[in-house]
């Protein structure tokens, strides 16, 4: 695959159809409310494309973004992907008929290069305003499914689109101000993570998108950081 356009500020994106069998109704009338940002973990675009328009595997997504920028679209915006799975979001089961499911095409082992991500934050943008979705509802497939899946994975960088404005971190208010590891579960639920979650996967996929780098057994910085205290130790490219 040659090089994909990239656009210019204030440029329309012109998805490319690639037509995936993968969908249906979006159940109970539900709207897009959410997007959802997730990565191939493929070898390359061409094989996600297979993989995502094979009705024997009966997955799919509304876009994938290649790295070099090409962008393609493979379900309606209007009908329910396949992309999420078992999970929810501040309580709201049943993901797939709320959101917009985008697959960036990454191994899960190497940064996100320039060209898709500035595809991806354009698409982002006009999503966004098409459906009234609020920054805070742009997640990574790790916030809604703790455990089960690790997407987009420490190496995206959730700071740069927060920087403008597309999306914005979860967040919770620890009542009295006092910042105690044992407040993280009440903590992380509030910000909208599934109370389900075992602990381990929790603190996992609060660190995906606040502390991707961070190891170890909880401490006071995790709880921090959901209480919009990340004190110096976000990242996201390595």
């Amino acid at each position: 695959m040659g090089p994909g356009p990239v656009p210019g500020r204030g440029e329309q994106l012109r998805p490319i159809p690639h037509p995936s069998p993968n969908h249906g109704e979006r159940r109970g009338g539900a709207l897009p409310e959410l997007i959802v940002v997730h990565y191939t973990a493929m070898q390359s675009a061409g094989a996600a494309l297979e993989r995502l328009c094979d009705p024997d595997f009966e997955v799919s997504a509304h876009y994938l973004v290649g790295r070099d920028g090409q962008l393609w679209q493979l379900v309606d915006e209007a009908r329910r992907a396949w992309h999420a799975g078992t999970g929810s979001w501040q309580g709201r089961t049943d993901v797939n008929s709320r959101s917009i499911g985008i697959e960036l095409d990454n191994t899960g082992r190497h940064p996100f290069p320039e060209p898709q991500m500035r595809v991806l934050e354009a698409l982002v943008s006009e999503i966004r305003a098409r459906w009234g979705i609020p920054a805070e509802g742009v997640i990574g497939h790790s916030d809604m499914a703790p455990g089960r899946k690790v997407d987009p994975g420490p190496r995206f960088d959730w700071t740069r689109l927060e920087r403008q404005g597309l999306a914005r971190p979860p967040r919770a208010v620890l009542p009295g101000g006092a910042a105690e590891p044992g407040a993280f579960r009440a903590l992380a639920a509030g910000a909208g993570y599934p109370a389900t979650a075992g602990d381990e996967a929790l603190l996992e996929a609060v660190r995906l998108r606040l502390r991707p780098w961070a190891t170890g057994p909880l401490e006071a910085a995790d709880v921090a950081a959901l209480c919009g205290d990340l004190g110096g130790d976000r990242g996201g490219v390595a």
